[in-house]
Parts: C-alpha cells; structure tokens; sequence
C-alpha cells in the first residue's frame, strides 16, 4: 500500500515542484484510468518502486515486448516503465543514451514513446525520424495477443498516429507545418540517391 501511496503523492499537483511538461506534471501526461491500473499493477509495486534513471535502464533492457494494456485492461511492463521515466523526468541527455543504445532494442522503444510524450515538436520529429532506419523486429503485445512489428513501424505511429500503447498523443504540428516555419528543414529521404540515379537512367533511354 505504501508503494501505490508513493505514486499518488505523485500526481498529486498541489505542492508539486518538479520538471513541467507543457506546464503540467508530467506524470498526469496519461489519462487518469490507465495511471490507475499501472499504480495498482503487480509489477509497479513489485518491479518499479524504487527505480531511478540508472535502474530504470536495467529493468528496461529486460523488455521483451512493447504495448498497452490488454486483457482485464492490465497494463504491460513498457507502460509501467513509461510512467516511471515521467515520473523521474530524465535528463536530455540520459533519454538520448537510451534511444542510441543500439543493443537494446525495446530500451530504444521506451525512450521513442518518452520522447514523442515530452519534447517539442521540432526535437521530436529530429530525434525520431533517423530511427525510421531501423528494420528490427519487434514484439507487440495485443488484447488478442501478441503480434509482430518493426522498429520503424513503432516510430512512423508514434509520429503520426493520435492514439498508442493505451496513450493519448498530444496533437503536435505536421512535419510540413513546421517546415513552413522554418522550424524544421525539409527532410532528405535516405531513399534520395537511389531515386535520383533511377531518374538518370529514366532520362537516358
């Protein structure tokens, strides 16, 4: 009971005097029933209490499936490890290391979900689309089961998508938008070279 008080007091704004997140707590960035069933979950009580930004990153390389909530609505292991990094709001620079660790791939996965949750639009976009590379599969967990899909796929929804892993997405600008704000400069399809000679040899016949 101590550890679901522990993460109430959390939530609670009145005295809050942590990091804000487009000027709230960050940890209310979830909607209020999922945050229930993550601080009434076995495995927050059991595998969360305590964790800060060093253990979080051992418990997170245990991962071995991303999702939301499924079956009685129970949420996974990834969604409770996403509430703690809002909890403990990490540096940049930590949140970074985690989404470059190229040997952990659901480590990876974690920090893209905290990132889409809590940069700014034009960070976002920046710091996910060169993850649009990477092919590796991963394993989702459904309400029906388990499916599979890929790194890049898991990046283009949290960039496109309004709704993942039992999360609302705040509504951020297209990319087109911010481009048109100079916010962002237009991105170069790595699929650019390869277009450009194809069109020289379409030119050449």
């Amino acid at each position: 009971m101590a550890h679901q008080a522990d993460a109430k007091a959390m939530l609670d704004d009145r005295g809050y005097e942590g990091t804000l997140i487009r000027g709230q707590n960050p940890a209310l960035l979830m909607e209020k029933a999922v945050r229930d069933r993550i601080t009434e979950s076995y495995y927050w009580k059991e595998q969360c209490f305590g964790l800060n930004a060093a253990t979080l990153c051992d418990r997170a390389v245990e991962l071995t499936f991303i999702g939301g909530t499924y079956g009685q609505q129970k949420p996974t292991p990834f969604l409770c490890l996403a509430f703690k990094l809002l909890q403990l709001t990490p540096e940049r620079e930590v949140v970074l290391e985690y989404l470059l660790n190229e040997d952990f791939k659901y480590l990876r996965a974690l920090a893209a979900f905290y990132v889409r949750l809590t940069f700014d639009p034009p960070d976002i976009y920046k710091t996910l689309e060169p993850l649009l590379a990477d092919y590796r599969k991963l394993k989702r967990r459904t309400n029906e089961g388990f499916i599979l899909t890929h790194v890049d796929k898991f990046i283009d929804d949290l960039l496109t998508k309004e709704r993942i892993c039992a999360t609302s997405l705040w509504k951020m600008p297209t990319r087109q938008q911010l481009e048109d704000l100079e916010l962002l400069d237009e991105r170069v399809s790595p699929l650019g070279d390869e277009i450009d000679q194809i069109d020289d040899e379409d030119g050449s016949d």
